[in-house]
């Protein structure tokens, strides 16, 4: 007799990412890849962090290899509050964060505490896919936010929030994974202004807003929120390491109200007891050194030359057959086929004849949680070097 394993109704809600079927295609000789969401590993400070391990052995070994408490080491929470003072952000104390282990596990404790099923959550559309699929995993119907070159339509999700009365409102402002965008200044305020007018809580997802190319992006919704009165009590702001020092070393963090986070933190000592002290005593000594300022120097300065070599080539090979916001940060061109002259107009088919040219995206589809736009696809640069970059978009020019 046959044995069925009885999986929770939950897992009916998410399946398998389109995006994980893509990456078994990479392993095809010769393939460029502008698929990767993840940082350039020749750009971590790989001299620095070895300084840092060594730090944490010699001065704090019985600390870095013991449990620790579930909030986080607390000489990482000091130095990552003062990490986002130095951002803007007053009166962030090393009590109004707990670690995590990434800023994955922050958007996992959100669910767990926040979502019953059937609850009703307003994401971007496009938003990051672990989003959509945690989201749902815990049983929360999404509801779609449109985002243009500025970020989330402010006016559209005023219409949203009054008619959904979501539970909570899920952003990425700076730099979005996929979309690249960046909300400005103006609509920035309109978005913690419409959580207090609506009392409904706002999600600042900001793994990138370290990366930008030129001037430094519009304060973070947190460093605003001084500023539009009641906002603070209905914001949760979630960091990471990952993109800006190692994404190995699994090291995010989620500030917000004290209530909330209380509850995140029994969840969290349910599912992991604590993120690595080892890894998180590695990071407080990386920030204590204070090496962040020229690591994030070098980062801006490399990823800011290959976005714009691949917005040039794009242009140059693809020219109306594809249109796009040129990134300003992060690590991502998000861009849109226009079928023009009678090219290809689907992501997804054109994902299939690129691999055949040798060269790989994400199709955008999969990072919507309603209404997909499949003439959309996500190209990263970040871990392609410029001949590369000009090549891959050749092939790219060729599929098309």
């Amino acid at each position: 007799m046959s044995f069925a394993i009885p999986f929770a109704d939950r897992l009916n809600n998410v399946e398998t990412s389109a995006i994980r079927e893509l990456f078994k295609l990479l392993g095809k000789p010769g393939i460029i890849s502008f698929a990767g969401g993840f940082p350039d590993s020749a750009m971590f400070d790989v001299d620095g962090i070895r300084e840092a391990v060594n730090a944490a052995l010699t001065e704090e070994a019985g600390g870095a290899l013991q449990y620790g408490a579930t909030e986080g080491y607390n000489p990482l929470r000091e130095q990552l509050a003062a990490f986002m003072t130095g951002k803007g952000n007053q009166g962030v104390a090393a009590e109004n964060l707990i670690v995590t282990t990434g800023s994955q596990q922050a958007l996992d404790l959100l669910g767990k505490t926040l979502v019953s099923p059937g609850d009703k959550v307003i994401v971007e559309g496009p938003t990051f896919l672990a989003t959509i699929q945690c989201f749902r995993l815990y049983g929360a119907q999404l509801v779609t936010a449109p985002v243009d070159g500025q970020g989330v339509d402010t006016d559209r999700l005023e219409k949203l929030i009054v008619e959904h009365k979501p539970k909570f409102i899920y952003l990425i402002p700076t730099f979005g994974n996929p979309s690249g965008a960046m909300l400005s200044l103006e609509r920035r305020k309109r978005v913690l202004e419409l959580a207090v007018q609506h009392n409904v809580l706002v999600v600042e997802d900001d793994p990138y807003g370290d990366l930008y190319f030129g001037d430094a992006p519009p304060p973070s919704l947190l460093a605003l929120s001084a500023s539009v009165p009641g906002s603070r009590e209905r914001l949760v702001h979630c960091g990471s390491l990952s993109k800006v020092l190692s994404p190995g070393l699994r090291v995010g963090w989620m500030v917000g109200p004290a209530e909330l986070l209380a509850k995140a933190t029994m969840c969290k000592q349910f599912s992991d007891a604590h993120t690595s002290t080892f890894a998180q005593a590695t990071a407080a000594q990386y920030l204590k050194a204070g090496r962040m300022p020229a690591t994030l120097a070098k980062v801006r300065a490399v990823y800011a030359e290959r976005a714009a070599t691949m917005g040039n080539a794009l242009r140059r090979e693809l020219g109306d057959a594809i249109e796009f916001v040129q990134p300003q940060g992060g690590l991502f061109v998000w861009a849109r086929l226009t079928g023009a002259g009678g090219k290809v107009a689907d992501g997804g088919e054109l994902a299939k004849r690129a691999i055949d040219k040798g060269v790989a995206f994400v199709p955008g589809a999969p990072f919507y949680a309603n209404n997909p736009d499949h003439a959309t696809l996500r190209l990263s640069f970040a871990t392609v070097g410029l001949d590369k970059i000009e090549e891959g978009v050749g092939r790219l020019g060729a599929a098309v």
